[in-house]
């Protein structure tokens, strides 16, 4: 029994066994966690080093005049993307036979709006009622006599005006607000019975918020005459409520009438010909009058 317990505890100082193997265990093999070295935990490496598992490939910095600079397309992306555009314009450089043309560009503000400030108080007076437009959109021209003899609007006056003014993309006609012809009679007398083009009236579009889809607005020109010339005499005839836009780059003005309650707007949209989203077409079908819309 002692040479057994001697060889016990010399085979416990070995580690051939644990200690808790009972007497009657010695000679078995050691369990597996005893064969095996328990796992190190991987040394942290030290501070101001770095391995090859953690190495960043360093990133390319640009210089300072290449990030303050840039390429031209970049420079063009990136005002798309804030809303602005390049303008440009021809200037003269020097003075007599050194005198030369250059074009300066800028970007500037695709819109620029604002409110009407004050208005003129004094009553507008009745105008000829003598309207003659044409759509180059429809192919189609127009010369009525908006009154009648007493002064009423001639209804059949009023229908040929809708047609003309209809949707381009639906034909749907919609009855516009009789107001806008008015307006449209009183810059005609202004500018000597000169021909309006009609640009847009009604739009079957799926924006409540456009006057356009309410039939309460409407884009036009006035032949040889210049959108800023416009603009400036559609101002002069804002009472309240009313929105007036220029178009420089289209060369046409918006003129229309807002939702009841809304103050006069004014604004310039430097945007090009056809560069407005496509929008989805309402359902089609001849509606009644715009009386009071909700936008």
């Amino acid at each position: 029994m002692k040479l057994r317990r001697i060889l016990i505890v010399a085979a416990v100082a070995l580690g051939l066994i644990s200690p808790g193997v009972a007497p009657g265990q010695v000679g078995e093999v050691a369990t597996a966690s005893a064969k095996t070295p328990p796992k190190r935990a991987a040394a942290k490496p030290a501070r101001g080093k770095v391995t090859k598992k953690t190495a960043k490939k360093p990133t390319a910095k640009k210089s300072t005049r290449a990030a303050r600079t840039g390429s031209p397309q970049s420079a063009v992306r990136g005002n798309r993307t804030s809303g602005k555009i390049k303008m440009c314009k021809e200037v003269t450089v020097g003075k007599g036979k050194r005198a030369k043309r250059r074009k300066k560009c800028s970007f500037v503000k695709e819109f620029q709006g604002h409110g009407a400030g004050k208005l003129e108080n004094f009553e507008l007076t009745q105008p000829s009622g003598s309207l003659w437009l044409r759509s180059e959109n429809l192919q189609e021209e127009v010369k009525v006599d908006l009154y009648n003899d007493d002064g009423s609007y001639n209804e059949e006056s009023l229908a040929a005006l809708d047609n003309i003014f209809r949707c381009k993309r639906s034909k749907e006609v919609r009855a516009m607000d009789p107001r806008l012809y008015d307006q449209l009679s009183r810059i005609q007398d202004h500018f000597e019975g000169k021909q309006i083009e009609v640009v847009s009236g009604f739009r079957n579009v799926d924006r409540d918020s456009s006057r356009h889809f309410h039939a309460s607005a409407i884009d036009i020109r006035v032949k040889g005459e210049s959108a800023r010339t416009m603009y400036a005499y559609a101002q002069s005839l804002d009472r309240g409520g009313m929105g007036i836009g220029i178009y420089p780059n289209s060369g046409f003005i918006h003129v229309d009438f807002r939702a009841p309650g809304e103050a006069s707007y004014r604004w310039t949209d430097y945007s090009g010909p056809n560069s407005g989203k496509k929008v989805k077409k309402r359902p089609g079908g001849r509606t009644a009058r715009a009386k009071r819309p909700t936008s």
